[in-house]
């Protein structure tokens, strides 16, 4: 009988563990979740995304990345392409996706059983060096019961992870577009005060040579060399900031070296013949927005946390130690060995901590979540209105700037040329003419710029990866008639 009690007892925690399901392969696998993430984000965005793990992969991309900019003039498009391939930070947020697949495959494997060997009586020469072998295989009983809800809570965190890089890449998207935008919208500001400070010139050295004939006073030959003097000052200051617009964006692309020889358009397109409207913004973007879904996993997972809380509020470790004890001792000349089979449990008493904090701890975090999830959804919804807003008025605005303002200055400049030619307009009235009609182009452009930017807070506004503070700055700013500069 006790040969067949024996082995039982040794194997019980071997079968209690091995009763235990496979690990899912989709925890396993090399590039575990990473498809779920590239397909939501092509489907977004239309853009491809990969992760690199090796360096044949980072190489792959390196080319790629250099034949889509090294000396070529990119576009928008190009921009977010090269930054969702090459940008570091992005692969970051891609290998949290493969940390927390780990972390589920560690919670769906069983847990090891603990074999310990101990040698009693060492020395005893009588009995041949030892006097007893003692064998022991612990396994945790509450570890095996309680694997199911630690895979739940697992595989919501590795959706969770996966949902997470999902808006990482929307968020670098929506930046690189609207770096590409503000880096083109510099440039354009330079070529309008580059034209400008061409005018500005030729009015500075008429006002010289009138100043040398005595036909203009002293005054006057000031305020023209004041005004080419302050112009010369704004234009230094837009090629810097042409310059650090342009650097922001390289860096969200992850250029560097020899890559950085890139250019941007020195314009941005022109506005389009009408804005699209969207209709049902706030359903859109309530059944779109990652970070939405974000939220409502990590409710989830405190809803599974909660779970596993009360499942071990009392018995917090619980172990199952079976074994075997061989025992050695001299009897009529010779040494008999008694074998003695052991089983003990093994539990912590609660009778100090009775888990009341823990599920107090547990209850709490998910009112928070709870909590979360709902301001969310009240903030998005905000936001979706605010961005369709914010569209519909800077193309509003943009086009009363290049269909209103921009034609009566050229009007403007083209009557006082007319006037001019029939020695009616003085030749400083014709100058001026000419830098309002450079000034209201400037403002269009700046007004072209805010929509193009306000179109990306749309799409980053019904699908996720915008930023709390868009444009709305820039729109306000406009609103109360003033221009943002670069």
């Amino acid at each position: 009988m006790q040969g067949r009690t024996l082995p039982l007892l040794i194997s019980l925690p071997l079968v209690l563990a091995a009763c235990a399901s496979a690990v899912p392969d989709l925890y396993t696998a090399r590039n575990a979740g990473f498809t779920a993430v590239s397909d939501q984000t092509s489907k977004a965005i239309g853009k491809r995304t990969t992760f690199a793990q090796t360096q044949a992969d980072n190489e792959s991309i390196q080319r790629e990345v250099r034949a889509l900019v090294k000396g070529k003039t990119i576009s928008a498009d190009t921009a977010v392409q090269v930054a969702l391939l090459n940008n570091k930070g992005l692969q970051a947020a891609y290998a949290e996706i493969g940390l927390s697949a780990a972390t589920a495959w560690q919670e769906a494997t069983p847990v090891n059983p603990v074999v310990s060997i101990g040698v009693l009586g060492i020395g005893a020469a009588e009995l041949g060096a030892y006097r007893a072998i003692e064998g022991m295989i612990a396994s945790n009983l509450l570890a095996a019961q309680t694997r199911q809800q630690r895979m739940a809570l697992a595989d919501v965190n590795f959706r969770a992870a996966q949902a997470r890089a999902v808006n990482s890449t929307l968020a670098l998207a929506n930046q690189t577009r609207a770096a590409w935008v503000r880096a083109v919208a510099a440039f354009e500001t330079v070529s309008y005060l580059q034209r400008a400070k061409v005018t500005s010139d030729a009015g500075a050295e008429l006002a010289q040579r009138l100043g040398e004939t005595g036909s203009l006073n002293k005054a006057g030959q000031a305020r023209e060399f004041a005004f080419n003097a302050e112009l010369a000052g704004q234009l230094a200051l837009a090629l810097m900031n042409a310059s650090r617009a342009k650097e922001v964006l390289t860096r969200l692309m992850g250029l560097w070296g020899d890559d950085v020889a890139y250019f941007v358009p020195d314009a941005l397109p022109a506005l389009p013949r009408s804005f699209s409207a969207v209709a049902g913004v706030e359903v859109k973007a309530l059944n779109n927005r990652i970070d939405l879904r974000v939220a409502k996993l990590d409710l989830e997972a405190q809803a599974a946390a909660f779970g596993l809380t009360d499942q071990t509020r009392l018995v917090t470790d619980l172990e199952l130690i079976a074994g075997l004890e061989a025992e050695r001792e001299v009897e009529g000349g010779g040494i008999r060995t008694e074998t003695t089979p052991q089983l003990e449990l093994e539990f912590a008493i609660p009778i100090f901590d009775t888990g009341k904090a823990r599920m107090r701890k547990a209850e709490l975090s998910y009112l928070q979540a709870a909590n979360v999830l709902a301001e969310k959804a009240v903030n998005i919804r905000s936001e979706a209105r605010a961005a369709e807003a914010g569209y519909r008025a800077t193309y509003r605005i943009a086009r009363h700037y290049r269909d209103v303002l921009v034609p009566l200055r050229a009007t403007i400049e083209e009557e006082g040329l007319l006037s001019y030619n029939g020695m009616i307009t003085s030749t400083f009235d014709l100058i001026s003419a000419a830098r309002d009609k450079l000034g209201a182009e400037l403002q269009a452009a700046n007004a072209k710029r805010d929509f193009y930017l306000a179109e990306a807070d749309l799409t980053a506004a019904i699908y996720g990866g915008g930023s709390d503070a868009s444009s709305a700055t820039e729109t306000a700013a406009l609103a109360a008639g003033g221009d943002v500069e670069h």
